[in-house]
């Protein structure tokens, strides 16, 4: 992308490091005699803090551009991407191992990364793919362990018909504690459904409608993904 003969030119290289900063002002190399390219690329690096230099990172791993060299790999760029979001969705990276174990959950996964990717960028887009991401999970649990579902449920049934399925529904177990564990798992999983009809962009907004900033997409993400973990956790441990 910064090959001298088909990289960007200095000015492409200065308004692609001021995107993620304010710190380099204007572009001062018209009429000649400004800095080289290499220069301004280094002076963008040096302004870019640690957040900065994570938002860039994470906007080239979605460049497609014209380039002299082979990109990385589409699969080396999502183990990028998840390891510059590992900081905002903890969960995921804990639940992730788990996820592994299983096949043919193709559905799933692609939903997960799409809730990784847009947790910072796309808020309501995040809230929406954790919902996705959910929904996927009970009702690949459903398939696997042949229990009844609709197409059409919403998350709150596909939960408790998976949850049934593997016997952590709250009106299974008498030890109080782990009933009112269980319980607390359910009324994540409504509050997530509530979230995505109510702040995600799932439905038509009207001119009073309240945008989620990030950290009510961390909220739901990181919350979806602890559900999602104990889920895929409890497929994998009770054959």
């Amino acid at each position: 992308m910064f090959a001298r003969d088909t990289g960007f030119s200095g000015p492409e290289i200065h308004d692609l490091f001021a995107e993620h900063t304010h710190a380099l002002g204007p572009y001062q190399g018209w009429g000649g005699g400004g800095a080289s390219r290499w220069q301004v690329f280094q002076e963008g690096l040096k302004a870019l803090g640690p957040a900065d230099q994570r938002s860039l990172l994470l906007a080239l791993c979605d460049y497609d551009g014209y380039s002299r060299y082979d990109l990385p790999s589409a699969e080396d760029r999502v183990t990028l991407r998840a390891m510059l979001l590992e900081d905002t969705t903890p969960g995921s990276t804990a639940a992730r191992s788990a996820l592994d174990k299983l096949t043919d959950w193709t559905a799933v996964t692609r939903a997960w990364q799409a809730a990784l990717d847009k947790v910072t960028s796309d808020p309501e887009g995040a809230i929406t793919a954790t919902r996705t991401m959910l929904e996927s999970i009970c009702k690949h649990i459903c398939d696997e362990r042949g229990a009844t579902y609709e197409d059409g449920w919403d998350l709150a049934r596909l939960y408790k018909a998976a949850a049934s399925a593997m016997d952590i529904a709250p009106d299974q177990h008498s030890e109080q504690i782990i009933k009112q564990i269980l319980t607390g798992v359910t009324t994540v999983v409504g509050g997530l459904a509530a979230m995505r009809n109510t702040l995600s962009d799932a439905h038509g907004k009207s001119k009073r409608s309240v945008r989620p900033a990030p950290r009510h997409a961390k909220l739901a993400v990181n919350s979806g993904f602890a559900v999602a973990g104990f889920l895929i956790d409890t497929h994998v441990e009770k054959k």
